[in-house]
């Protein structure tokens, strides 16, 4: 019993203490979602982060969970990657025992509560839960503390406040495909330049009633600044 009391002591120090600390990098993204009537438009970028350094520039942070449902990934990747991928199998499972799938808000509460569970035991997650379904176009936003918001737009990351003043000034109903992409598109852009946790490549997607499609992937680099800033 000394010895386990001893143990227990030991690791609540470590875990207060700046040893302890220098493990928790810092991370950033941007990523956004909005629904208008061309379906819901989703922008991610690919820079992934370990610290003050650039560890990939080419991470996958739209999670294809299956032909109807995506989700966008924002904090721990492996925690977002693992959690989505098993809100696929549940979904999968869900389709199979009662012939017919899971509704979107039927997926959000799946994922909310398989986290809020281990809440306050280190997760970081700030994911996207998109699709369509009998009900429409479904946007949810669902974090590691449990929290679940559905929304009509919204952008997630440590770039997110500077795509927010890209998607206030423009966002309307009523946008094209063209324009919709486009609008998402310099957000991720402008979030990107701004923030150093953000860059690489910009992936967008389009979600409508028949699943979802990739529209384009552009990198964040010379050709996208003439295209955004000299003009």
């Amino acid at each position: 019993p000394h010895t386990l009391f001893f143990k227990i002591r030991t690791v609540y120090y470590l875990m207060n203490t700046c040893e302890y600390n220098i493990l928790k990098f810092w991370h950033g993204t941007t990523t956004l979602a909005f629904i208008c009537r061309a379906g819901i438009i989703v922008s991610v970028d690919s820079r992934a982060s370990m610290g003050k350094y650039v560890s990939s520039s080419s991470v996958k942070k739209v999670i294809e969970i299956n032909s109807y449902l995506i989700g966008t990934m924002a904090g721990g990747a492996a925690d977002c990657f693992f959690w989505e991928r098993n809100l696929g199998s549940f979904c999968n499972l869900y389709e199979v025992k009662n012939n017919h799938k899971v509704s979107i808000s039927g997926a959000s509460k799946i994922i909310t509560n398989m986290v809020y569970k281990y809440r306050n035991s280190g997760l970081s997650m700030g994911t996207m839960i998109i699709g369509w379904d009998q009900n429409g176009p479904g946007l949810y936003y669902v974090d590691s503390q449990g929290n679940r918001l559905r929304v009509k737009s919204i952008s997630v990351g440590s770039g997110s406040a500077f795509a927010y003043g890209i998607l206030d000034s423009a966002y309307k109903w009523d946008l094209n495909i063209e324009e919709a992409c486009e609008l998402a598109r310099r957000a991720i852009f402008h979030a990107a330049f701004k923030d150093p946790f953000s860059g690489g490549t910009i992936n967008t997607y389009l979600v409508r009633e028949e699943g979802w499609i990739k529209i384009s992937s552009d990198d964040i680099g010379k050709e996208a600044y003439s295209k955004y800033f000299e003009k």
